[in-house]
Formats: C-alpha cells, sequence, structure tokens
C-alpha cells in the first residue's frame, strides 16, 4: 500500500475511532498482556534470585529485563515518536486505563537511559574520568553511587527498590506496581471480549 493511502486510513482511524479501531482492541489489549507479563515474571525471577541468594548478574539482568518489557509497556500509553495516530492511540489507551502523568509508567528518565545506552554510556564516560569504575553488575546498597569517585555501570538495591544505571539512581518500586495494575486490567478486558474499558472519565495532559 503506498505511503499516502496508510496516511489516509490512519487519519480515518483517528477521525471515526480515537485511533483504535473497535475490532482491533484486542490487538492491543495482547500487546500490553504480552509485555507486561513479561516485565512481571522478570520482576519474580528477581525476588527469587534475591531470596535465593542467586549470582548477581542473575539479579541485576532479571531487573533490567523487567525495566525494559516496561519501557516498552510505556511506549503504548507515551509514544516515543507523535504523530496524530499514535497520539489519539496512546490517549484512547490511557483513557482505558486510567492513566495520567502521575503514574510511574510517564516518566521517560529511565526509559531514556535503557533505550539509548550507548549515547548514554559516551556522556556517562565523558564526565567521570577519575575514580573508580564499576563495570560489572552489583547488589548492594544505591547509596554507594552518591560517592563522587565511585563510577557505577548497574547497581540493583533489593532492599530500597532502586536501579543505579551510570550513576543515575532509578527507584523501580512504583514502575514494578503500575506494570502489574496494567498486566492485571488488560488480562481482565481480553477475558470480558477484548475490549477497552472506556466507561471511565477521560484524562488528559
Amino acid at each position: 500500500m503506498a505511503r499516502k493511502d496508510v496516511d489516509s486510513n490512519e487519519q480515518i482511524i483517528v477521525d471515526q475511532f480515537d485511533g483504535i479501531v473497535p475490532y482491533f482492541e484486542a490487538f492491543y489489549l495482547e500487546s500490553l498482556v504480552y509485555a507486561a507479563g513479561r516485565a512481571v515474571e522478570a520482576f519474580k525471577r528477581f525476588d527469587d534470585a534475591v531470596t535465593g541468594r542467586i549470582d548477581t548478574a542473575v539479579v541485576v539482568a532479571n531487573v533490567h529485563e523487567a525495566l525494559t518489557h516496561a519501557a516498552a509497556v510505556s511506549r503504548f500509553f507515551w509514544p516515543a515518536r507523535q504523530s496524530p495516530i499514535t497520539a489519539a492511540r496512546a490517549q484512547k489507551l490511557r483513557h482505558a486505563f486510567g492513566l495520567d502523568a502521575n503514574s510511574p509508567l510517564y516518566s521517560r528518565d529511565l526509559r531514556n537511559v535503557l533505550e539509548h545506552y550507548d549515547e548514554y554510556l559516551d556522556r556517562f564516560l565523558a564526565q567521570h574520568q577519575v575514580g573508580h569504575f564499576f563495570p560489572g553488575p552489583m547488589v548492594a546498597s544505591a547509596a554507594l553511587a552518591d560517592d563522587q569517585l565511585g563510577n557505577i555501570f548497574r547497581l540493583v538495591d533489593p532492599q530500597t527498590e532502586e536501579f543505579v544505571l551510570l550513576g543515575s539512581k532509578h527507584a523501580f518500586g512504583p514502575m514494578r506496581k503500575a506494570v502489574q495494575e496494567v498486566f492485571s486490567q488488560a488480562q481482565t478486558m481480553m477475558n470480558n471480549g477484548g475490549r477497552l474499558q472506556l466507561d471511565r472519565e477521560l484524562r488528559t495532559e
């Protein structure tokens, strides 16, 4: 299909269906169930790894994986690239899930580092050229990141539920809860015929 025809179809979907054709709602829900479900499972593996005192790299990898999937969930509600159809689709989904800018999924700080790690690594190394470098995964207190001479690449603090990535601390407890809620809501909607719950007050930013 020619680009102009695709653009025309997208505009029709925006104008007539607020970004998502009703009989395609199930496809968006299925995608959210998958992404949020992968995050939920990775967080469970993180809990098991911490409880079982499994290898540090495994603990950190599970949190990293969970947050990467959480970033994918976030993009459904707040897309990285704005176009008429993505903006409309995102607003319709936020409406259905009752999300607004107060949601932990709204923040792009951690999401950006995860998605553009190579670029952030360039900046991190350009800014920190002295001190002790810890490039390997760590499980320890996030307070270590406050040491100006301690250059931490990846650290998970299970007690405070913080993920230190390239020296910056990010609380992942609220994100974990938000993703679990999206997962539960999406599953419920799928079980109720694969339709979005649109009978709530529309929230806008």
